[in-house]
């Protein structure tokens, strides 16, 4: 005889039926599509859900309340009903005149904070007139190479009323040194300002690529920056744990959300091994995320990290401080989905992947131009992006409830199957003895090259749809799209401003204040005041990292 169940539920028992009397009729006339229909992560997506999708989600212990532990509908009790997620448009070009126009243009139409993109120099850590610099100085971000373009750069943009973003990672501290000296000589209390570091330089090992030092004094210098705030700036996040860059580099949902929650359960590690306690330094790691193309992967990848983040700090590290437990995050709408044929779609995709960010949850959100597959975008393209927010915020009604998609059986079989796989990740991870092991072991670069693979294999076979290219392409398109050019020019204006400063400054108490840097890294002591002292004296980027280089060393990738 063949086997059946002991015992089906109602719902199970109704669900049979439909399937007999109403789908199977149906599929008959017209069958469905395709055979099998995936998420953009390549992850199976069933016909329909039901309760007993989410039998095995508790309602009391899995989702809850807003504001209330595992925080899976929202770290706030009223959502946007109380304030606006913060619109944070990320922005730098050229010279840092020409990026503190920028910044004032998007204030004036409304934006509410800034976020700052620096060039591949700035990034690696060279000033302007290295020669490694050569060809890229304010190509992809605002070139800066020391207090003297960071003064610039936030002229007439009062610090301690503005919370400003830094994508910055290798030489983060530097950075950050630079941004307190100008607040520092704008007047202002360092205790009072607020605003995000990036500063996650194990995301950098893992898929951006863009490091300078061996990974475990990269991981000091991280930490230096968390005591360093802790201490001396209480309102500033001197980390964005940030699982962006490793979306972008192929990474599934599933992987972004994992790779980046065990990133960040590293640092906090790391963290509380130097002798800092967890609920003084935790509340102050945020995070950043990307927003991609599959909405409802998408909006549960946000309630699962933020559940997994609560469960985490409070089973692994002991903490019962609700502003340890909750996750607060960025959001970026997807880079990599941005496509150069048929560029005004690219606007639609844009709202879509910004509406996933906001039903997630997100604290502050960036919005792509549409012409950013294209160049660094213009003025008129990065007003629509923010328009894009603005429109979402003020007309849709979806900031009306809170966590208006929570209950969904799918959504909530989907953010249970998100947790369990990144679990599952944990377990692996853990056993290789954290992440810092596992980056050396090439384990998650591994597991992201595979996945870009398969995605692109989709791609090519038609599985994966990107209209525009693979479907619905034009082939004599007359679109054109104006688009932002960045001349030579930069780099002699660059140039020119080092070469003044190099002259203007104490040449004497530059040489001391590196050497004193070289001192405190040899001693193992915290490097944030000495590197402050040396962005005062106006050491260069350059001079400070080459200093740190000295002592460190440069990283150097093995082969996987």
């Amino acid at each position: 005889m063949p086997e059946t169940k002991e015992s089906s539920s109602p719902v199970e028992v109704e669900q049979e039926r439909w399937e007999n009397e109403t789908l199977d009729p149906a599929l008959a006339k017209r069958p469905e599509r395709k055979k099998s229909f995936q998420t953009v992560s390549l992850k199976e997506v069933d016909r329909l859900y039901t309760p007993v999708d989410v039998e095995g989600v508790d309602f009391s212990e899995d989702i809850s309340f807003p504001g209330e532990f595992p925080y899976t509908r929202g770290i706030h009790p009223t959502g946007y009903r109380g304030k606006l997620w913060t619109m944070r448009q990320f922005a730098g070009f050229s010279t840092p005149e020409e990026t503190n126009a920028r910044f004032k243009y998007l204030l004036q139409e409304g934006q509410t904070g800034l976020s700052v993109a620096y060039d591949l120099p700035t990034l690696m850590g060279y000033d302007a007139d290295s020669p490694l610099s050569e060809g890229e100085v304010g190509k992809c971000g605002v070139a800066v190479s020391s207090l003297s373009d960071m003064e610039v750069l936030f002229d007439g943009i009062p610090l301690e009323q503005v919370t400003v973003s830094q994508t910055i990672n290798a030489p983060a501290s530097v950075l950050l040194a630079m941004y307190l000296v100008v607040a520092e000589k704008q007047g202002a209390n360092w205790a009072r300002i607020s605003g995000t570091l990036q500063n996650d330089i194990l995301k950098e090992y893992i898929a951006q690529k863009e490091w300078i030092y061996p990974i475990k004094p990269a991981m000091k210098l991280v930490v230096d920056t968390f005591e360093f705030c802790m201490d001396h700036v209480p309102r500033y996040n001197p980390i964005s744990v940030s699982g962006y860059h490793i979306r972008e580099a192929g990474a599934t949902a599933a992987q972004e959300l994992a790779f980046t929650l065990r990133d960040g359960i590293e640092y906090v590690a790391w963290g509380v091994d130097a002798g800092l306690e967890v609920d003084r330094f935790v509340p102050r790691i945020s995070f950043f995320f990307n927003a991609h193309n599959d909405f409802f992967e998408e909006i549960a990848k946000y309630r699962a990290a933020r559940r997994i983040w609560a469960r985490e700090m409070k089973n692994r590290f002991g903490s019962s401080n609700e502003r340890t437990l909750q996750l607060r995050f960025h959001t970026q709408t997807a880079g990599v989905s941005l496509t150069v044929q048929q560029p005004l779609n690219n606007i639609v995709r844009v709202a879509i992947q910004a509406l996933a960010g906001v039903l997630g949850g997100t604290q502050s959100l960036h919005t792509d131009a549409y012409d950013e597959a294209l160049a660094l975008p213009t003025d008129r393209a990065a007003l629509i992006a923010l328009r894009t927010q603005q429109i979402i915020a003020e007309e849709t009604g979806v900031v009306n409830t809170v966590d208006p998609l929570g209950g969904s059986y799918y959504l909530e079989a989907l953010t249970q199957k998100m947790e369990d796989e990144a679990l599952d990740y944990f377990r692996k991870i853990d056993a290789m003895g954290g992440m810092v092991a596992a980056i050396e072991r090439g384990f998650p670069q591994r597991e992201i090259q595979d996945s870009a693979y398969q995605y692109q294999k989709a791609v090519e076979r038609g599985e994966q749809v990107i209209v525009g290219v693979n479907k619905y392409a034009i082939t004599d398109e007359q679109t054109e799209v104006p688009i932002l050019v960045i001349d030579e020019s930069v780099r002699t204006h660059q140039l020119e401003r080092l070469e003044q400063t190099r002259t203007k400054r104490d040449a004497g108490a530059v040489a001391k204040a590196l050497d004193n840097l070289k001192l405190a890294a040899q001693k193992n002591e915290n490097t944030m005041p000495a590197t402050i002292e040396a962005v005062r004296a106006y050491a260069t980027l350059g001079e400070i990292c080459s200093a740190l280089r000295d002592v460190y060393g440069i990283y150097e990738e093995p082969a996987f």
